[in-house]
């Protein structure tokens, strides 16, 4: 059965992406491969994730970068699940992610909306 391996995300700088990505989010940095002199393969995904991952693929073209943190329409683009809000909300606050929201308490479970370094919109959410 098909599954959705990778979500391209465009960002302005690779190492930067990786770095934000990897120490803010605590992702794991899973590929990393010089594909030309300006084109790399990176893929980053949370800790564990057995599915899906974000391809980070640097803009080069304007169209590309004028849509960096803006690939939804300035809709939450990503939705990011975890076990425990509370420790995630946490560790993501002292690493300096900017959140949009105080959480919510929302029938389906634990939401705050947070923007990623690049502008793009999250939900870190804990499912009931």
């Amino acid at each position: 059965m098909p599954t959705i391996s990778s979500v391209t995300l465009v960002v302005p700088d690779y190492d930067e992406a990786i770095a934000f990505y990897t120490e803010a989010l605590g992702f794991t940095l899973i590929e990393d491969v010089q594909l030309s002199e300006t084109k790399r393969w990176v893929r980053v995904a949370p800790p564990g994730a057995k599915e899906t991952a974000l391809l980070l693929a640097q803009a080069v073209k304007e169209e590309e970068k004028q849509a960096i943190g803006y690939q939804s329409g300035g809709r939450v683009f990503l939705f990011l699940q975890t076990d425990d809000f509370e420790r995630d909300y946490a560790a993501f606050q002292k690493a300096g992610v900017t959140f949009l929201e105080e959480p919510r308490y929302e029938a389906y479970g634990t939401v705050a909306v947070f923007q990623d370094l690049f502008g793009n919109q999250w939900d870190l959410i804990e499912n009931k």
